[in-house]
């Protein structure tokens, strides 16, 4: 495993990833999930973002870590994963991914399952 930088956090524990992880591959079934650091910056701003998580082995760290402030600033939770190449995996590529977005959908069959991971998070920031 890579290097983790300290600057990657809140940083999920490897049971809370496992979840996460498994929520991406779920959504991603539903076309919900958006691959890349540049797409989830599109729906963050757009306001369609659920959750967003970030890889913690992201090299260098720098290029990522815009993407909390955003989410700050839009009051979506996001949360830091160990590896980019398991990210990349749930989100159905064969390639790492550092960043992913799940995104809202109205009548989504997965909102339930998308609301319970998200409350997770938010509780394990706080």
């Amino acid at each position: 495993m890579s290097h983790l930088n300290p600057k990657a956090y809140p940083l999920a524990q490897k049971d809370l990833a496992i979840q996460i992880l498994d929520l991406i591959e779920l959504a991603r079934e539903y076309k919900q999930v958006k691959k890349g650091a540049n797409e989830s910056i599109k729906f963050l701003k757009k306001g369609a973002a659920e959750l967003i998580v970030i890889a913690a082995d992201a090299d260098p760290i720098e290029i990522v870590l815009h993407l909390p402030l955003i989410c700050e600033d839009k009051n979506i939770p996001y949360i830091f994963v160990h590896s980019k190449f398991a990210l990349g995996k749930a989100c159905g590529v064969s390639r790492s991914v550092i960043a992913c977005c799940i995104t809202a959908s109205i009548d989504s069959k997965i909102s339930g399952q998308i609301k319970n991971v998200r409350d997770k998070v938010e509780n394990f920031i706080n």
